[in-house]
C-alpha cells in the first residue's frame, strides 16, 4: 500500500481530490478494479480505457489516472489527468514498487532478432561469475535460480515493476531483460533506470503493428534517446542502423563487429556444428555456438561484460563454457545419421542468417531438407519473402503452418508460395499439418542429410482459431526419431 501523492513523484499532473488516499495496487483493466485501486486510463489499438471511468467508479474505485477528465464525477473520486497515461503507468508502477531498477544493473536488450540470446547468455554468464541475476525475456523469467513464466517480451509496466522488486528483493545484482518494439512505443519501460543498452540489429518485422519500417527503427531508437550520460549504448556497427541507434543518446557509445573495426571485434576462424573457434580482440575462444549471427550475440555479450567492469581473462573463460538457448540453433542427431535443427527464426533475415550457416557448415555434404511457416494475424510482407530464402537456400522445402491463429493456414502458405521463383518450384511442396511436414521431412532425410525446423524453437503450442494446443517441434523431431530407431531395429 502507498499514499497517492507518494506514487506521483516525478509525474507531471493536474491532481483534482484527496491526494493523500491509500493505494493498494493499480490496474488498467476495468474488469479487475476496485475500491482501493488506482485505475489508470489508456487509449489502446483497439479499446479506449477513458470509456470504462464510470464503470470502475460504480466498483468502488475512487482514484482515477486519465487524459480526459469525464463529466458529472462523484466528489469522492480523485482525478490524476497527465498528457500520456501509457508514460504515467510505467512512473507510478516503479514508484509504487520502491523502483526496483535503481537498486541493481539493469541492462536491456533490442533488436528484431538475438534479443533473447544475448539477454539469456548474459544471465548465465553473470551467474558463472559468481553473481545473482534476473532475466526477462520471451523464453523464461527467472528470479536468481527461480523460474516464472514468460507471456509477453516485456511485460506491460505493473508487471514487469512487481517482477524487478521480486529481484531486487531477492538480491539480484545485474538483470538482463529483452525490450521488445512494443515495449518501447508503448512506454511499458518508462520509469526504469537502464544502466545499459544493447543493439543487436535490424530488419522488416512487426509492420503489423508499426506500419512502416521507418516507424519501426524510430521505436527502437527511442529506447538509446532516453538513457542518461551514465549509462552504457553497445550496438552492432555490421548492421548499418547501429550508429542511427545511439545518434542522439547521452549513454557511453560502444561498438562490436564481426566484420568491421570496433571496440569489441570478432572473427570466426572455424565453424563446425559441434561449435565455432573464434579470435575476440585477439584471443582464440573455442565457444559450442553455431554460426556467425551466434558468433555476433556473443560479442554483445563479451562488450557488455566488460562495460559492466568483468575481468577479460575470467569472460572468455567463461563463454566457452555457454550452451545454446532453447529452440535457437538446437540440433539433435538421430540414430542414423541425420541432423535435425531447431529454430526460432521467423523473419527473413532470421532465416537467412540460419539457412547461411547451415550452408557454410555442410559445405555441399548431403541434402538440407527446410520445413518453414508463418504466423497469422501478423506482418504478411514477410511470408512470400521468407519463402523465396527458404526455397534458394535449401535442397527441398515444406511450407506449412506455424500459428495460424485466426487465419486459414493454406491462405498463408499460399501467400508464402506466392514468393517461390517459378524454377524453384520443383522443390517446394506444402502438408498444412506441421506435425505431419516435420515427419516428411524426416522421412525424406537420408543419412547425412540436415532437417531444419524452423519458426517455433522453444514455443511450446500451436495457436489455432483462438485455441492453444501443446505442441512442440523438438519433441516432435525426438518422437520421430526414436520411433525411427525401433522401426528399424
Amino acid at each position: 500500500m502507498k499514499r497517492l501523492h507518494d506514487i506521483l513523484h516525478n509525474i507531471q499532473a493536474e491532481v483534482s481530490g484527496d491526494a493523500s488516499l491509500n493505494v493498494n495496487r493499480i490496474v488498467f483493466d476495468s474488469r479487475i478494479a476496485t475500491d482501493g485501486d488506482l485505475f489508470v486510463a489508456q487509449k489502446g489499438t483497439a479499446h479506449d480505457g477513458h470509456k470504462y471511468i464510470p464503470e470502475v467508479i460504480a466498483k468502488g474505485c475512487k482514484c482515477i489516472l486519465c487524459e480526459i477528465i469525464p463529466e458529472n464525477l462523484p466528489a469522492e473520486v480523485t482525478i490524476i489527468k497527465v498528457n500520456d497515461s501509457h508514460e504515467a503507468l510505467g512512473i507510478v508502477s516503479a514508484n509504487f514498487y520502491d523502483n526496483p531498477s535503481s537498486k541493481f544493473k539493469l541492462v536491456g536488450v533490442t533488436g528484431t532478432n538475438g534479443k533473447t540470446s544475448v539477454a539469456t547468455l548474459l544471465h548465465k554468464l553473470f551467474l558463472q561469475l559468481g553473481y545473482k541475476a534476473g532475466l526477462l525475456s520471451t523464453v523464461r523469467n527467472l528470479i536468481g535460480e527461480k523460474e516464472l513464466t514468460a507471456t509477453h517480451t516485456t511485460p506491460d509496466s505493473v508487471s514487469l515493476n512487481k517482477l524487478l522488486a521480486e529481484m531486487a528483493n531477492a538480491g539480484c545484482d545485474y538483470v538482463f531483460m529483452e525490450v521488445s518494439s512494443h515495449a518501447i512505443d508503448q512506454k511499458r519501460i518508462a520509469g526504469l533506470e537502464f544502466d545499459g543498452a544493447i543493439f543487436t540489429n535490424i530488419t522488416h518485422d512487426h509492420l503489423d503493428y508499426h506500419k512502416t519500417f521507418d516507424a519501426y527503427i524510430k521505436a527502437k531508437k527511442q529506447f538509446f534517446d532516453a538513457l542518461s550520460k551514465d549509462a552504457f549504448a553497445l550496438v552492432n556497427i555490421d548492421d548499418k542502423r547501429g550508429r542511427v541507434m545511439v545518434q542522439n543518446t547521452a549513454a557511453k557509445v560502444s561498438t562490436y563487429s564481426l566484420h568491421h573495426i570496433s571496440d569489441f571485434k570478432a572473427k570466426v576462424i572455424e565453424s563446425h556444428f559441434d561449435g565455432t573457434l573464434l579470435s575476440i580482440n585477439s584471443n582464440e575462444v573455442w565457444t559450442q555456438l553455431i554460426g556467425q549471427f551466434n558468433s555476433s550475440n556473443l560479442m554483445a555479450v563479451y562488450g557488455a561484460s566488460l562495460l559492466l567492469d568483468q575481468r577479460e581473462a575470467e569472460v572468455l573463460q567463461h563463454l566457452s563454457s555457454l550452451k545454446t538457448v532453447d529452440g535457437r540453433f538446437e540440433y539433435l542427431r538421430s540414430n542414423t545419421g541425420i541432423t535435425a535443427i531447431i529454430d526460432y527464426a521467423h523473419t527473413p533475415d532470421a532465416l537467412k542468417n540460419v539457412l547461411s550457416t547451415i550452408n557454410a557448415i555442410r559445405q555441399g555434404g548431403g541434402t538440407l531438407v527446410s520445413v518453414v511457416g508463418a504466423g497469422g494475424n501478423r506482418d504478411k510482407t514477410k511470408r512470400p519473402e521468407m519463402a523465396k530464402i527458404a526455397s534458394n537456400a535449401s535442397d527441398k522445402v515444406i511450407l506449412t503452418s506455424d500459428n495460424p491463429r485466426d487465419e486459414e493456414p493454406q491462405r498463408i502458405i499460399d501467400d508464402m508460395l506466392s514468393g517461390v521463383e517459378t524454377n524453384r518450384r520443383h522443390k517446394v511442396i506444402s502438408i498444412v499439418d506441421r506435425r505431419e511436414a516435420i515427419r516428411t521431412a524426416c522421412m525424406l532425410a537420408q543419412p547425412g542429410d540436415i532437417v531444419l525446423v524452423a519458426g517455433k524453437g522453444h514455443e511450446t503450442y500451436q495457436e489455432i482459431k483462438g485455441v492453444r494446443t501443446h505442441f512442440s517441434d523438438k519433441e516432435v523431431v525426438e518422437e520421430i526419431f526414436m520411433l525411427n530407431q525401433i522401426n528399424n531395429q
